[in-house]
């Protein structure tokens, strides 16, 4: 599929030439600091030198003074308390760090995570009597809840209190919880309104160590688990989640904990520096994968323990469910991409509506997110489950789903979620009135570029440029990921050097060499699935080449390399 190379604004010339001055840099790094915001010397220091001072005050949150006296009265009475989250890597992450520091304050305290298939998402009725079996009075529920009010009132009959931890958009109208923290309540003036729940309940347990003076660096402890909630729930990278996530991954690097380490150890990731992309690739997945195949609860278990030999046997249990899921997902996946092309009149659609009801309800979020891709429009995925459809829906970039979805809310049940993803329920006679009515819907307001991938360039860059000072300073950008993703770069009319060459198993993949004639510099770089341009590159034709720039260390010695994300031929003869 082609893609459209969308090209940044430059920043003003006279901030790019201030910061230039003042950091002594390239133009072209100034030009990436302006565009992300920065423009002046302290904005800079502060984007290159994180610090965990840089963490607004938790009690900027609306309800947080009450969440931490809720809670301490909780411990001062010696209370039941149950920590309570979503099976997904935001809830499962948040469980174990709110439920890991707690018990250490909190003799009666235990955790609990609903049963994808029986309960669904979010706070749920089995949990809530569960709860007043035990004889708990209080439950701090993370990353769900902001929508669950008339099972925070059921909850609130049975003598359960209810702090609520979470990031999604609140309903018209609050649970009446004791806490509803939420930095997107619209009476919420917290600076920061893109925490994942994960980063809510951090938040929390920061009030908590404020007002009660534990020294932060106890709750510090936890942000490898931090980190991978905020890399896997795909939240912006920016204000404080970058300066959380920079703090996560030198703790991830460094001393993960036992849980994280084994998942590390399964993976075959030990002996290198991870980011972000590693977390969404390897390890969110294999956290992900409990909760969609068995259950959630053997995740926070893992991520929890400090016995190495159970974090051992956990992690191979998991890493079995990651294969499990991965089969299922491939296998979906295809089925629902000949759905689509044995028919014209779907393939023909601008959105992609299915329902199997034998499809698996733990990977019906992932094949969505692959028929995006093939596709390239918004897309719901859904299978039966309780007798109703409930499915997963993902966008495009620049396409509001939630609205699309919201717009057909008198067919279904409930639904959540946000911009680029979510999820609904409906019944099932209801599934051709919403395929046609959501169609319509995305007919009437998806735009023309919209419908197009597109690859977002930074600034065009000259290979000359290219050096180990200029990729210095660029790794000080990291972390990446959303709102400060990696930069991509353009250079103009380069050639073949001659030695490019296909290379893989099928040799889907091209090695390229390339040259730059007004330098006379050569590159190397890696161009993944483009094996079908070599005859194009031999031609001895100039191209425009579109990529990232990463650091290769092979035999102990670093080059530089491009990773190479399209090529373009305007100047064919």
């Amino acid at each position: 599929m082609d893609k459209r190379w969308s090209i940044k604004e430059k920043g003003e010339e006279d901030k790019i030439a201030h910061l230039s001055e003042v950091l002594n840099i390239d133009a072209c790094l100034s030009n990436l600091l302006v565009q992300r915001g920065i423009e002046t010397f302290e904005e800079a220091r502060s984007f290159f030198r994180p610090s965990l001072d840089h963490l607004h005050d938790p009690f900027l949150m609306k309800d947080m003074d009450k969440a931490v006296d809720r809670l301490n009265l909780a411990i001062q009475n010696n209370e039941k308390v149950y920590i309570y989250g979503d099976y997904d890597v935001d809830g499962t992450t948040s469980v174990a760090l709110v439920y890991s520091f707690l018990s250490k304050y909190i003799n009666n305290i235990d955790f609990y995570i609903p049963n994808r298939y029986e309960e669904g998402y979010g706070v749920s009725i089995k949990g809530i009597d569960h709860f007043a079996e035990q004889g708990s009075t209080l439950v701090i529920a993370l990353d769900c809840g902001v929508k669950a009010g008339e099972k925070i009132d059921y909850a609130k009959e049975k003598g359960i209190d209810f702090i609520i931890c979470d990031h999604h958009t609140p309903g018209d109208t609050l649970p009446n919880a004791v806490a509803c923290l939420d930095p997107k309540r619209k009476d919420c003036e917290y600076p920061d309104k893109n925490l994942s729940g994960c980063g809510v309940g951090f938040k929390f347990l920061q009030a908590y160590c404020q007002f009660n003076n534990i020294a932060p660096d106890s709750l510090y402890n936890y942000l490898d688990l931090l980190v991978v909630s905020i890399a896997s729930d795909i939240v912006p990278i920016s204000g404080e989640n970058r300066v959380l996530a920079h703090f996560g991954l030198n703790k991830l690097n460094t001393n993960p904990c036992v849980g994280l380490k084994h998942i590390i150890k399964i993976a075959g990731m030990q002996g290198r520096e991870f980011t972000i992309s590693d977390i969404v690739f390897k390890i969110g997945p294999r956290i992900n994968a409990a909760g969609r195949i068995d259950s959630g609860n053997d995740a926070v278990r893992l991520l929890i323990c400090e016995d190495d030999q159970f974090a051992s046997e956990m992690s191979i249990d998991i890493d079995k469910c990651n294969d499990t899921r991965k089969g299922l997902d491939r296998d979906i996946t295809q089925q629902a991409l000949d759905a689509i092309s044995n028919n014209p009149e779907l393939k023909d659609r601008k959105s992609t509506v299915l329902f199997e009801p034998e499809w698996h309800k733990g990977v019906i979020g992932i094949v969505a997110s692959r028929l995006t891709e093939s596709y390239y429009r918004p897309t719901i995925i859904m299978t039966e489950s309780k007798g109703f459809a409930t499915g997963s829906a993902r966008s495009v970039d620049g396409f509001d789903l939630y609205k699309a979805i919201d717009s057909c809310s008198d067919l279904l049940e409930n639904f959540g979620g946000h911009m680029y993803a979510a999820g609904l329920t409906m019944k099932i006679e209801n599934i051709p009135a919403f395929q046609e009515r959501f169609e319509q819907y995305v007919i009437d307001h998806i735009t023309e570029d919209q419908q197009i991938p597109q690859i977002e360039v930074d600034e065009y860059i000259d290979l000359s440029n290219i050096n180990e000072k200029f990729y210095r300073i660029l790794k000080q950008f990291r972390p990446f990921g959303p709102e400060n993703l990696k930069p991509v770069f353009v250079s103009h009319r380069v050639f073949d050097y001659g030695t490019s060459k296909t290379v893989g198993k099928d040799a889907s993949h091209l090695k390229v060499e390339l040259i730059e004639e007004k330098s006379g510099c050569i590159k190397q770089g890696i161009a993944f699935s483009m094996g079908d341009k070599l005859e194009k590159l031999q031609t001895g034709n100039p191209f425009d080449v579109c990529f990232t720039i990463e650091e290769n260390v092979y035999n102990g010695r670093s080059t530089l390399q491009m990773m190479v994300k399209d090529m373009k031929f305007p100047y064919e003869d």
